[in-house]
């Protein structure tokens, strides 16, 4: 299934995507606070993801038409659009990543031994088709990361490895959209990657049932239609049970988390010459049999 969150008539609504074309209102077929969001339906388990599956049956037989809507009349939100947290994110993840880097820094490639892990807030979420803002006040050098995202459906600390994807909820697709030259000026990776608006996410969380094996699935990213970055999840130095099972030492992960799990070679920095992203540039961000991300940069204005 895909979970969606979507804007109709001034409301913002959890939903199901039925078909390409349409999809089902939840907002009212759950009960309690089970319909007013998609973290709400995550946090109430199993039951309420059994709910949904018969929800999704009944209108696929052409049952609850009254709640069924066409998806060119709905703008898709990010599929959580407020996280409660921030969102966890490891850097230097795929290892021909690492040396693309060092190679640009002119450092000799070093490995990491463990998931670097750092933060975006929830204030960088975007939806799927927002504009990505670009304040040329605050970064010269805006750069782009697609990433495989992670949504946990389980809460959980000193969760072991063989049991980390029970924890997992879905997948997603998430744009890491990066400050170069802030990530140097600071000297570390949270402010160059903190921004507003430096997080697009989803179009949609896809159940992991729909998923079989998250550590086969082919990732790219385009700028303008050309392809920038092309691998695998295969290609990770730290697959997800490694990440969920380290990330949650001593810190308890909970039900809506997401985690974004590093990016392939490709980036912008990173080409000689550096091909950094400019106003008007079309980003699209794939994770195959995941989802699609369409972003356009636009300029603003600096504001105090």
């Amino acid at each position: 299934m895909k979970l969606i969150t979507f804007r109709h008539d001034d409301r913002t609504a959890p939903g199901l995507l039925i078909s390409g074309e349409r999809l089902l209102d939840l907002s009212g077929l759950l009960p309690g606070q089970q319909g007013s969001s998609v973290v709400d339906l995550i946090t109430a388990g199993a039951p309420a993801l059994d709910l949904v599956r018969t929800l999704e049956g009944r209108a696929e037989r052409g049952e609850l038409q009254g709640n069924l809507l066409a998806m060119a009349h709905v703008t898709l939100c990010a599929p959580i659009p407020q996280p409660r947290k921030n969102v966890f994110c490891v850097g230097r993840n795929y290892k021909e990543h690492v040396e693309e880097a060092a190679r640009a820094r002119g450092n000799a490639a070093k490995l990491p031994a463990h998931p670097q892990y750092f933060t975006k807030p929830p204030t960088a979420i975007i939806g799927p088709y927002d504009d990505i803002p670009w304040d040329a006040a605050v970064t010269q050098k805006l750069d782009y990361e697609v990433e495989l995202g992670v949504v946990i459906g389980r809460r959980g600390r000193n969760i072991p490895r063989e049991r980390a994807l029970e924890h997992v909820f879905g997948y997603t697709v998430v744009n890491d959209v990066t400050g170069r030259d802030l990530q140097r000026r600071h000297d570390q990776w949270f402010k160059g990657k903190a921004l507003d608006g430096s997080c697009p996410f989803g179009p949609w969380i896809v159940t992991a049932d729909e998923v079989p094996n998250p550590q086969v699935l082919d990732i790219w990213l385009s700028v303008n239609g050309e392809r920038r970055q092309s691998s695998n999840t295969q290609m990770m130095i730290f697959d997800l049970p490694e990440i969920i099972a380290q990330l949650s030492e001593g810190l308890t992960l909970e039900p809506g988390d997401l985690i974004a799990t590093g990016t392939p070679s490709g980036v912008g920095f990173a080409m000689d010459p550096p091909r950094l992203l400019e106003d008007g540039d079309v980003v699209e961000s794939v994770v195959e049999g995941v989802g699609r991300l369409i972003n356009r940069v636009r300029r603003i204005e600096h504001t105090v």
